[in-house]
């Protein structure tokens, strides 16, 4: 383990904490921790007059994410003109470099002209009034451009959106090139979305090492019987949502605003941009695929299998062993990376509007 902890201090050099990418409650912190720092400033007054009546970063930071299905409740109008304008937008939350790579460079390994570094530095673009059809592909409205700034600075944030675990033909992880991923001698995991950790094992060690949730009153019993526990667990969704609950729980946070007044209190020093705010997205890949290294130290992954979806396409899967300790070095980072996203979108934001 002395990799992770080495990892692990190279990512602190870009966030420390005094005293010592993302599902919903991350994606709200990030958004709270910027809502929080902005607060007085001309970006807090050009961002509420983007927003609507009672929306905060914070509230509107799933958006991006809601509108890929009904989960989030109906489907507005704003929704589906974005959607319907935009065919790909899933595409735009992720970027898939090799995470052996300490660089993201345009038109490289896993890389599209529409991928998250691409698609913030539109963001960026329109809301500093510079959108026209070359820097705009995608015609971006300002509010849109907002909200999915808010999003994707989150995004950019999880390790798992950045850098990519590919494994070869014969098993280990690689670092291809495209002809190798072309020949199938590499196979791509889909964030990690194809790599299956032993969720019955991981929720054993976890206890023993990550605290309980603080009691919450406030909350109803649940309605229905639990479902039984699940024997497997995408790594990608250990990265969305697994640890930010552990990183939530291992200081004592209940909920994504009370972790950024926390965590603000803590006064955490994060490394400042440099530059125009339009290539800042290049700088922020680059601190995570720091970070994606620590994600994949130690983990192998085991021999490779099919498995069939609900539409019947065939895709690769990979069990994917990791140390037993993981869920502390991967909280750590995983806290780290919610103060970088939080703290970098409150940053772009008065750069767009000092």
């Amino acid at each position: 383990m002395k990799k992770l902890a080495c990892i692990l201090a190279l990512s602190s050099a870009f966030v420390s904490v005094n005293a010592h990418a993302w599902g919903n409650d991350g994606h709200r912190a990030v958004g709270a921790i910027a809502d929080q720092l902005i607060v007085g400033s001309n970006a807090e007054k050009q961002v509420q007059a983007l927003l609507l009546p009672g929306e905060s970063l914070a509230k509107v930071a799933s958006w991006a994410d809601c509108v890929k299905g009904t989960y989030c409740g109906p489907q507005t109008e704003e929704m589906v003109a974005y959607t319907t304008a935009n065919p790909k937008h899933s595409e735009y939350h992720y970027t898939d470099v090799p995470f052996q790579l300490s660089h993201y460079q345009d038109h490289g390994v896993g890389t599209t002209d529409h991928d998250i570094v691409q698609t913030l530095k539109q963001c960026i673009a329109v809301l500093q009034g510079k959108g026209n059809a070359t820097t705009n592909p995608h015609n971006f409205t300002p509010r849109q451009a907002l909200l999915m700034l808010t999003h994707l600075t989150g995004d950019i944030a999880q390790p798992l959106h950045v850098g990519e675990g590919y494994v070869g033909k014969n098993g280990g992880f690689v670092l291809p090139t495209q002809k190798q991923l072309d020949d199938k001698e590499a196979f791509a995991t889909q964030g990690g979305n194809n790599l299956q950790l032993d969720d019955i094992k991981l929720t054993a060690n976890s206890t023993q090492q990550i605290p309980a949730a603080p009691a919450d009153d406030s909350k109803p019993a649940p309605a229905t019987p639990a479902r039984p526990p699940q024997t497997t667990r995408a790594f990608h969704s250990y990265w969305d949502t697994t640890v930010v609950n552990y990183a939530f729980r291992r200081i004592g946070a209940r909920t994504p605003e009370q972790f950024a007044q926390m965590v603000i209190a803590g006064n955490p020093v994060v490394s400042p941009n440099s530059g125009d705010p339009v290539t800042w997205p290049y700088e922020w890949a680059d601190q995570t695929l720091v970070v994606a290294k620590l994600a994949y130290a130690d983990v192998v992954p085991g021999p490779m299998a099919q498995q069939t979806s609900k539409n019947g396409d065939v895709y690769n899967v990979w069990p994917l062993a990791i140390p037993d300790n993981y869920p502390v070095p991967s909280s750590a980072a995983a806290k780290a990376q919610l103060i970088q996203g939080g703290y970098h979108l409150a940053a772009v934001l008065k750069a767009i509007w000092p």
